[in-house]
């Protein structure tokens, strides 16, 4: 199995920049891919960024040229890069890794609130 812990969450002032820390435990070979999401109140939780298990990345088009993922050299730690950030990007940022045993499971962190406030 695999657990993931979300980190870094904070309040950030308007064009201000954070980095996300999701470290995963268990299982990290079987890792396939691990993503970011972010679920705003009052909405539908969206996928912000993914990174697969041979370092191909992608991110979202609401976020594309000021976030970006990345991970370790260690693969156990995956990060979101946050810049010039926006009231909108307000919300709990989740990560979220999907893993191969047999089949393919997911697992979720707890969540690590973002608020982007003046």
């Amino acid at each position: 199995q695999v657990q993931v812990v979300e980190s870094g969450g904070a309040l950030v002032q308007p064009g201000g920049s954070l980095r996300l820390s999701c470290v995963a435990s268990g299982s990290i070979g079987s890792i396939h891919s691990v993503a970011w999401y972010r679920q705003a109140a009052g909405k539908a939780r969206e996928l912000v960024a993914d990174i697969t298990r041979g370092g191909g990345t992608a991110v979202a088009t609401s976020v594309a040229g000021r976030f970006a993922i990345s991970r370790d050299k260690n693969g156990n730690t995956v990060y979101l890069q946050m810049n010039s950030l926006k009231l909108e990007d307000t919300a709990v940022y989740y990560c979220n890794a999907r893993y191969i045993t047999d089949i393919m499971y997911e697992t979720w962190g707890q969540g690590t609130q973002v608020t982007v406030s003046s």
